[in-house]
């Protein structure tokens, strides 16, 4: 097999040939593209047996909708079926990488949370959509109790693998936040069509650039919603998980005129891959080196990270990476350390200009892995044992304008 192969067109195959049964021939099949795609990258267990424990188990009593990758179904997955998500009935190795890369397995995707509904009394969530010459995909938006017309903040929140707006709504309580804060709230929904396990597709290079692609839509999107109602354009803001975190990026360094600040959890930096093989390299380690010396953005937008030290999805290097990406050259840096009452600790890095403004935030928090800290359980992907992002987010939102 060769190196230059179409990793999309193995994926495939490997799908193929789990619909079939043929479960063996998929784990090696994948096995002998990242033993030379990622020198080092193979399974060190049975194909039918789980790489590691739950790194981050939830206190007793207490439930955590957090995912451990390359977990294989349990009685904790029983109890909560998103936990096992597409590792059900494949080998876990199998399934991650396919689900990853937004590649269905027999198992299927795992089905978004909705709880009892996203919205706080007196708020509208709206559903709607958008068309334009890279595709179409649907939206819902979030117009806070408050609003009567007057001008107010709007923030865009991309969503994560096999999530939907309501979904991350519900795990991130942004609605709610909206009510506290009084602002709207977008979120764009990945469309299956574009992506099998609806991933922004951040790894794409199509999808890395102004007035094309992925970013054309969020950007369409977001202009529209300034044009329907009374936005203070000064105050826009992009934020969000994962593939979403990633995205963020991208439409910070991308449209830095339309949005005044940025949000990352547990995401990558803008240009950390340009295709598959590069996004698992960036997604295992980081960015690389070359990537890294010419991705710098001295003009970028001002940008909070939140990043769990213990993240095998996204390693925790991506969130160090974005810090460097989008930090001006000069200023000063202060570093404080905290905890959650019977939760995780975390260490925050201030980055000021000169003068004292805030330039930027990165949030390590100690023991969590993938999942936005002090979220929900009413949705996917969330850890109520961290500090709490949403509100940590509008924060810092609050102190950048354009």
């Amino acid at each position: 097999m060769k190196i230059n192969i179409d990793m999309l067109d193995v994926m495939r195959k490997a799908t193929s040939l789990l619909k079939e049964g043929q479960k063996g021939s998929a784990t090696g099949l994948i096995q002998q593209v990242l033993q030379r795609v990622l020198p080092g990258a193979q399974p060190q267990h049975q194909p039918d047996q789980p790489v590691m424990k739950d790194i981050n188990p939830p206190p007793p009593g207490r439930e955590s909708s957090a995912k451990a990758p390359y977990t294989a179904p349990s009685a904790d997955a029983e109890a909560n079926p998103q936990s096992a998500g597409m590792n059900a009935g494949v080998p876990a190795f199998v399934a991650d990488l396919l689900e990853r890369f937004g590649i269905n397995t027999p198992g299927g995707s795992p089905q978004p949370k909705h709880g009892d509904g996203p919205s706080p009394a007196g708020g509208q969530f709206l559903s709607e959509s958008l068309t334009n010459a890279a595709g179409t995909r649907k939206y819902k938006l979030y117009v806070p109790q408050a609003y009567t017309g007057q001008a107010l903040p709007l923030v865009v929140m991309l969503h994560g693998c096999t999530q939907n707006p309501d979904d991350f709504a519900a795990g991130t309580e942004m609605n709610a936040q909206a009510e506290q804060t009084p602002c709207f709230v977008l979120y764009p929904a990945q469309s299956e069509s574009a992506n099998t396990s609806k991933c922004w597709n951040w790894f794409k290079a199509i999808d890395q650039k102004r007035e094309q692609g992925e970013p054309s839509i969020i950007a369409d999107i977001t202009r529209k919603i300034i044009a329907s109602y009374n936005i203070n354009t000064k105050q826009v803001y992009v934020a969000g998980l994962s593939a979403g975190g990633a995205m963020a990026a991208i439409m910070g360094h991308t449209y830095p005129d339309l949005y005044a600040a940025v949000g990352v959890h547990s995401g990558l930096p803008f240009g950390a891959a340009t295709d598959l093989p590069s996004a698992m390299q960036a997604m295992r380690s980081g960015m690389n080196a070359a990537r890294a010396a010419t991705s710098s953005n001295r003009d970028a937008l001002p940008i909070i990270v939140f990043h769990g030290d213990r993240d095998s999805t996204v390693s925790p290097r991506n969130g160090e990476q974005l810090i460097q990406q989008q930090v001006r050259a000069g200023g000063r840096a202060s570093v404080e350390t905290g905890s959650v009452p019977g939760g995780h600790t975390y260490t925050r890095t201030l980055h000021a200009t000169n003068d004292g403004a805030p330039l930027a935030e990165q949030w390590l928090i100690h023991g969590a892995g993938h999942a936005w800290s002090g979220g929900s359980s009413k949705g996917t992907y969330t850890d109520q044992r961290g500090p709490q992002a949403t509100r940590e987010m509008m924060r810092f939102f609050a102190t950048q304008t354009q």
